[in-house]
């Protein structure tokens, strides 16, 4: 595995609305030629240069030319770099070959992908190729699939400290969260959405939660589709939307980790609403809202310095034992999810994969088993958030 290239970490989309914001997180945290090499990539050296100057980063910095319509380019960036962060979504549409090109080239690659049929897709065709060539491949480094992947990590952790063994059922509860969806997220998901309508097995990988486990087929998992009283919390809850892509990556995670949550593991995914008829009648609003398929916004539109700043997010993860005994642990973000909290999560996971080579062997990952507690510890010290064990 060649892993000595000219250049650390390329951000691929770097004049894009997140690839704008990981750019200018790196470039505080890390600056320039100092521990931490990294270039900005996109498909115009024009605009890339207005990016850069706009942003107050030093030319200094390198501008890598590249487009997913040019194969030629993507190789080149790739052979370059140890590890390609891109944000260049929706990626079913525009990160095929940029996977490809990753898997034969044995560069480390992470994105923000929340879209499962894609991946579904991925996992079939390059796994092969990223595990002979030592490329470690790591999809959904963002608000999906971070804090939920990591957040049953830690959970389970801290149940094998305390109870001397990882519990069978664990609740993902959304506690509070504060942000909006980006043109880019929406672009994503109405590409699902239409490609889905025309295609039968398409609609299957989605509802199925062990779609990205490839040959194993576990317990019976909550579809967490209605809103219900959750009995353990006493309070009710609501579908979250991001419970699809979640809910598939923490199943690969324990695949991954040779089932170490257990072969009859359980998860749900949903948002906390409060108790009694206040709590009842914001779970029903919830579960009946459609902005997303109706939100008007397009790609490279988001949420401004301010909305970002003010954003957050708590969740809430309950394990439970089989005797009963639960464990409760929390993970809160500092910023708005989907940009503030994205941006510094996948610029984490591009370091932690460049300073760590040897965390896993090549193959395609999720970040739990691909980063796990290298990444809590880099997210806790630089990127605001934080993991806790609750009473």
């Amino acid at each position: 595995m060649q892993k000595d290239r000219e250049l650390g970490i390329v951000v691929y989309g770097a004049t894009g609305f997140t690839g704008r914001l990981v750019a200018e997180y790196l470039n505080q945290q890390y600056g320039v030629n100092g521990e931490v090499i990294w270039a900005m990539a996109g498909r115009s050296l024009a605009k890339l240069e207005q990016v850069r100057d706009e942003m107050g980063i030093s030319q200094d910095v390198p501008l890598v030319v590249a487009d997913s319509s040019d194969l030629a380019s993507i190789n080149a960036m790739v052979e370059r770099t140890a590890v390609v962060c891109t944000t260049v979504g929706p990626y079913q549409l525009y990160g095929n070959e940029l996977v490809e090109a990753c898997a034969a080239a044995g560069t480390d690659y992470v994105d923000l992908c929340g879209e499962p049929g894609w991946m579904h897709k991925m996992i079939g065709a390059h796994s092969q190729a990223a595990e002979a060539s030592g490329a470690r491949i790591v999809f959904s480094c963002g608000f999906d699939s971070v804090p939920f992947d990591l957040g049953v990590l830690f959970l389970q952790h801290t149940a094998e400290q305390k109870l001397g063994t990882t519990v069978p059922r664990v609740r993902g509860r959304v506690r509070a969260m504060k942000g909006t969806f980006s043109g880019g997220t929406l672009a994503s998901f109405r590409t699902t959405m239409a490609a889905a309508a025309k295609d039968r097995e398409l609609v299957n990988v989605l509802r199925n939660p062990f779609s990205l486990t490839a040959g194993f087929n576990g317990a019976e998992q909550p579809r967490g589709d209605k809103p219900m009283f959750d009995e353990v919390l006493q309070s009710w809850v609501a579908p979250f939307v991001m419970a699809s892509i979640n809910t598939k990556n923490i199943h690969r995670s324990n695949m991954l980790m040779g089932h170490s949550y257990g072969t009859d593991f359980v998860y749900d995914e949903m948002m906390m609403t409060g108790p009694g008829e206040k709590g009842e009648a914001v779970a029903n609003h919830i579960a009946n809202d459609n902005s997303m398929a109706e939100d008007p916004r397009q790609p490279g539109e988001g949420p401004d310095k301010d909305e970002r700043e003010n954003g957050m997010y708590d969740v809430l993860f309950v394990g439970q034992a089989d005797n009963g005994d639960l464990i409760k642990v929390s993970v809160k973000g500092d910023k708005d999810p989907g940009y503030g909290s994205t941006s510094k999560m996948i610029a984490e996971s591009a370091v932690c994969l460049l300073k760590n080579p040897q965390t896993v062997s090549g193959g395609i990952w999720t970040p739990a088993p691909a980063m796990g507690t290298l990444l809590i510890e880099r997210l806790q010290a630089n990127a605001g958030l934080t993991f806790t064990v609750e009473d």
